[in-house]
């Protein structure tokens, strides 16, 4: 009896699940392109690209490999136009009655495949360190979910940076360390770029031809589409920019997009590279003595910490969790999240950043346009969505609980103990934005003072009564009651009449 074996862009790992429970002499992968899976978020063009290109040469590897593959391409005439669709026409093609699929990272495509007429039998997706069972076993029963105590017990779980039981160098986290600002340095070298080839050209004719009037610029192309390109990625970075990674993880430079950063999110959250074949090669490399054990541990908490964690915290909290709004913030999302006109600096890199590269780093997401968004009053539904189609390395699974749950609080404190809000001058001291500015970072009031100071201090007024008994914000109320009266009112007022030219659509 021939079955089909759905195969989904972010799935191209030639272990899948799926594809271990198939008979590769019987069965066929279906792999399909189609227009719902683009356009359900308008996504950046790069993002679309990247993935289909993927698609079209892991393809040719399961080809190769041996596996019968019914491939659709997007502009294929009877293209059914979703992924559901796409396997009823292939199931009447082929006369398959089954379905053998890896469990999607969204819930709604889990919920579309539920509803199919034909039976989908759909195995966990066990390329993560944690699985669904044992992430509800630890957080059965605390009070806190905390993403350092989950992370301690993938390390003992996973053996990294371990000396028998106890964390190697006698702590669990470095990340005090890791908090260092940068310096513009042109000899530090880039994450690893690719020139595209035939497959992918044609790919970007397409996505340029389909998708051109997304935002976000398609050309040039430099993403690794292929697990060999992917693997040089990790080694480039291994040898070449893991060594400075932790201390200016944080940092920010106007004419340095990446600094140390790895860019290995994309390949990672599509299936070309694995978990822990990142981590043990950072290991190595620390183990070696070529990287310090702060850049070594930051990075692999990035990874079997916050990226195993999120996952969980997605999968327990069920399918209404992107829509979560503790703070009933209800403001619409500004234009200059789409690249219209704004004289803050920091913003206007972080999203001419994005509209480029389909990429920012994630204290560029959480302190710029996260910290941006929170203190305004963001409806963080539609922040969500944004940042969903964005960033190539976004999957709902992985950015929902971050722009949520850790940006902008709206999960209620699931993730975070406190909202992650700051004035203007955590971006002063990480960044060289400041000085670029059309606001002065060291104005408090008055004209030109940085918008971030002043909406930092409206958003404490206004959800004072849920976080003034917050042990970890009670000093910055104390310090605000210790504030002249006129002081205040006057940057409450100043605060209210940003906020009202940021609703009237003016550029700010």
């Amino acid at each position: 009896m021939t079955r089909l074996v759905l195969v989904l862009g972010d799935q191209l790992s030639p272990d899948v699940a799926a594809l271990r429970a198939a008979d590769k002499s019987a069965d066929i992968v279906v792999m399909a392109e189609v227009m719902e899976e683009g356009s359900y978020v308008p996504h950046h063009p790069k993002k679309i690209a990247l993935i289909l290109s993927a698609m079209r040469h892991f393809a040719e590897d399961l080809r190769a490999d041996g596996w019968q593959v019914l491939y659709s391409r997007l502009d294929d005439a009877d293209n059914a136009g979703s992924i559901p669709g796409e396997l009823l026409r292939r199931a009447e093609e082929t006369g398959a009655s089954e379905v053998l699929a890896t469990r999607p990272g969204e819930w709604r495509l889990i919920e579309a495949l539920d509803a199919m007429p034909v039976p989908v039998h759909m195995h966990e997706d066990d390329r993560f360190v944690c699985s669904h069972k044992e992430f509800d076993a630890w957080a059965e029963g605390r009070k806190e979910l905390r993403m350092e105590y989950f992370y301690r017990e993938m390390r003992r779980k996973t053996g990294l940076m371990m000396d028998g039981d106890k964390p190697a160098g006698g702590k669990w986290n470095y990340d005090h360390d890791n908090r260092k600002p940068a310096q513009a340095d042109m000899l530090r070298s880039q994450p690893m770029q690719f020139t595209p080839d035939d497959i992918t050209e044609e790919v970007l004719d397409l996505v340029g031809d389909r998708f051109g009037g997304n935002f976000g610029t398609l050309r040039p192309f430099r993403f690794a589409v292929t697990r060999g390109q992917a693997r040089r990625a990790l080694d480039h970075f291994a040898k070449e920019l893991l060594a400075g990674f932790g201390d200016y993880q944080d940092a920010m430079l106007r004419d340095d997009r990446f600094l140390h950063h790895s860019v290995l999110s994309p390949y990672l959250n599509i299936g070309l590279l694995s978990p822990l074949e990142i981590c043990e090669r950072v290991e190595r490399e620390w183990r070696a003595g070529n990287v310090p054990i702060n850049a070594a541990e930051g990075y692999i908490r990035q990874v079997i910490g916050w990226r195993e964690y999120m996952r969980g915290i997605y999968f327990r909290e069920g399918p209404e969790y992107p829509r979560r709004n503790a703070l009933n913030h209800q403001r619409g999302l500004p234009d200059l999240y789409w690249g219209g006109e704004t004289g803050m600096e920091c913003l206007k890199r972080a999203v001419e950043q994005t509209r480029d590269e389909a990429y920012a780093h994630h204290i560029q997401r959480l302190m710029v346009t996260g910290n941006f968004a929170l203190l305004a009053g963001i409806n963080p539904t539609v922040l969500h969505e944004w940042y969903l189609s964005v960033y190539a390395d976004a999957f709902e699974w992985v950015e929902a609980p971050n722009t949520v749950g850790m940006s902008q609080f709206a999960d209620g404190g699931i993730v975070g103990s406190k909202p992650y809000v700051s004035s203007g001058n955590y971006i002063d001291r990480m960044s060289d934005y400041c000085g670029a500015c059309a606001y002065s970072v060291k104005a408090k009031t008055g004209e030109g003072a940085c918008p971030f100071n002043l909406l930092y201090w409206h958003f404490l007024t206004r959800h004072r009564d849920r976080f003034a008994r917050n042990p970890r914000m009670a000093q910055m109320y104390r310090t605000w009651d210790r504030m002249d009266a006129d002081k205040r009112d006057t940057i409450l007022a100043e605060a209210e009449g940003f906020l009202d030219r940021l609703g009237r659509g003016e550029a700010v």
